[in-house]
């Protein structure tokens, strides 16, 4: 199973790279915080500089296949490898999970974070002692990584207070507040690590530029500049006509005033303020933005490879691990050739398939007779894919990788109810027909 997962990037030659990867490598070679760029994450793969970070490819994959294992068991489907296997083999050929495990990225720890927290909410006591233990790690190790698995995880854990609280769903009674410490803990790691690894006790740096990007991209500062401006206390009024259309380029882009006014450090306050002003003068246009982006973010979801703009950490990479160098620029990534378009022929339909299906899943789950632990789960999975999507979209900007990296999730608990469909038509037995029926009576 792990061997299927790794199957793209052996074929690349190389762990695939993304423009932020170098960014991550930096932090403890530096000792600095980045605009969210995750210490501990850079810490994780600076360890596995010796192997050419194989071994975090590994890692990455092994999580991915444990949870896989440790699930089907605690669904009831334990002691039977082939079927493990054979879904390990679909996700690998039908999602995005084989090149999210073989990414430089925080990306595949999503996943890795709902699964263990279904687990520890609805099926601790089907695990063993260590599992239990083993999966707070995880979701702490996750959010430390990414500041949106953060709020990923901490909006599940309330939501399923709620939801579980509606006799209607049958779901089984949750075990959250260990889950919760799990979460809790996770967010305390963040600063914890930054003051580890970089000596600053601060959470990664960025989140309100991050929100500001897709208020620049929504045309939201632009509204106040034109109402505000001039004002000499706004120093955005000087860039007002050169505001860029994306967030991305508000971000990233060298000439972004967002760059030429000191970025994440010089502009902070001026970005609190200027959003803190906005949602009093609109809060209609801040609210129909957010829906429609969350809308957007929930249906985008398409297998991306970065293979253009990876300049940021091709030169990371010749800067701070030359020895590297040449074996990562000899990868087909680095080559063009690599190209998902032909993989999302697939991965496109089969994944809005499993969520149509999910939906479907649990509305009719009394006629397909989907047990509760298997309902509970369902429920898990469309969660995340919501709170996901309005997480990703609210707070940052609408991207197809924010999406992707959980959507295998949805193909996974479709294998599930495939095979309990199966199984169930396989076990019923034919009805004997009656005496009345038979030929010659």
């Amino acid at each position: 199973m792990v061997l299927a997962l790794t199957i793209p990037t052996l074929w690349n030659g190389f762990p695939i790279i993304f423009p932020d990867t170098g960014g991550y490598l930096t932090r403890p070679i530096e000792g600095t915080l980045e605009l969210g760029r995750s210490a501990l994450y850079g810490l994780f793969l600076y360890a596995g500089i010796p192997f050419a970070f194989w071994p975090n490819v590994v890692a990455q994959a092994a999580m991915i296949v444990w949870l896989v294992v440790i699930s089907l068991r605690a669904l009831g489907r334990g002691h039977r490898p082939w079927l493990a296997l054979g879904i390990t083999a679909a996700l690998t050929v039908g999602t995005s999970l084989p090149w999210l495990t073989g990414l430089l990225l925080p990306d595949v720890l999503f996943p890795v974070a709902v699964l263990a927290l279904y687990l520890l909410a609805f099926r601790a006591d089907q695990l063993a002692t260590w599992e239990r233990a083993g999966l707070p790690c995880m979701i702490a190790f996750a959010i430390a990584s990414h500041m949106a698995a953060a709020g990923l995880c901490a909006a599940m854990i309330s939501a399923l207070y709620l939801l579980t609280r509606i006799e209607r769903l049958a779901l089984p009674k949750p075990r959250l507040t260990f889950a919760a410490c799990s979460v809790a803990a996770g967010i305390a790691l963040c600063p914890i690590s930054d003051w580890a690894i970089t000596g600053s006790f601060a959470l990664t740096p960025g989140g309100s530029s991050f929100l500001f990007g897709r208020l620049v991209e929504d045309g939201i500062v632009a509204r106040y500049l034109d109402e505000r401006c001039p004002d000499a206390a706004l120093r955005l009024c000087a860039y007002k006509a050169s505001l860029p259309d994306e967030a991305d380029d508000w971000l990233w882009d060298p000439d972004s005033p967002f760059r030429k006014l000191g970025g994440w450090q010089g502009l902070e306050g001026e970005q609190r303020e200027i959003i803190l002003a906005t949602l009093a003068r609109y809060p209609l246009m801040h609210a129909t933005a957010a829906a429609a982006d969350t809308m957007e973010q929930f249906i985008s979801f398409q297998t991306e490879v970065s293979l253009a703009n990876n300049e940021p950490t091709l030169e990371t990479f010749a800067d701070r691990v030359p020895q590297l160098f040449p074996k990562l620029m000899g990868a087909r990534q680095q080559n063009g050739r690599i190209n998902v378009s032909a993989l999302n022929i697939l991965h496109m339909p089969l994944a809005a398939l499993a969520i149509a299906g999910l939906a479907c899943a649990i509305v009719f789950r009394r006629r397909l007779h989907v047990a509760p632990e298997l309902n509970a789960f369902f429920l898990t999975v469309m969660l995340s894919l919501g709170i996901n999507a309005a997480v990703c979209a609210v707070l940052s900007h609408s991207v197809d990788r924010y999406q992707s990296r959980l959507v295998p999730l949805a193909v996974f608990a479709m294998a599930l109810l495939v095979t309990d469909r199966w199984r169930a038509r396989v076990k019923q037995p034919r009805a004997s027909p009656d005496v009345g029926e038979l030929p010659g009576t």
